[in-house]
């Protein structure tokens, strides 16, 4: 969507049939749309955790960001303070923070490369990613794969989605074959 107004409109529309609990605009102001206790329809077909209907267990959060560049200081601000509270009302993990891209592979991209997940790692809001540690042997996928599934993601899509996929949150600028790097943001 083209700024805020126009989420909330369709965000509203029943005829949309999309939803979601809350709204952050670049500005900062959040909007509630959707009670916490309530089904939102914000993530669609996907799974995370090995579950599908991530409807039914999340609480959803747009933000008025096409992707392709940074997210505003006051809108990361708001949805900082908007995080630690869900949260703690809910007892949701850091783990547990995940964005379109992580239970959608391949259907969704958003939040996209610009978003700062190390930003809320640093705050105890999303997971912190693992360590580099070195390694002769080049790394394979099945390990990939494990150390994946363990994270929360679907194993079971093609390995070029998943690497993607895993990269699109962890290492956005990361190309090439599967690296040691991969496999290092996965463990914990």
């Amino acid at each position: 969507m083209h700024g805020a107004e126009a989420a909330l409109e369709r965000l509203c529309d029943p005829a949309a049939e999309v939803s979601a609990h809350y709204l952050i605009g670049m500005d900062g102001t959040v909007w509630q749309l959707v009670e916490e206790s309530e089904r939102a329809w914000h993530a669609g077909a996907g799974e995370w955790g090995g579950q599908g209907d991530v409807n039914s267990r999340s609480i959803g959060i747009e933000l008025d960001n096409l992707g392709n560049h940074p997210f505003a200081e006051p809108q990361m601000a708001a949805l900082e303070r908007l995080l630690a509270d869900i949260m703690t009302r809910w007892s949701i993990p850091p783990h547990g923070v995940i964005g379109h891209s992580d239970m959608a592979p391949g259907r969704k991209r958003d939040p996209g490369p610009r978003f700062d997940w190390a930003r809320l790692a640093r705050l105890g809001l999303a997971r912190n990613p693992g360590r580099t540690t070195a390694s002769h042997e080049p790394p394979g996928f099945d390990e990939f794969r494990r150390l994946a599934r363990a994270a929360g993601y679907d194993d079971t899509i093609p390995d070029e989605l998943l690497l993607e996929t895993v990269r699109l949150r962890y290492r956005p600028w990361a190309l090439g074959p599967l690296g040691a790097e991969d496999l290092a943001v996965l463990s914990t």
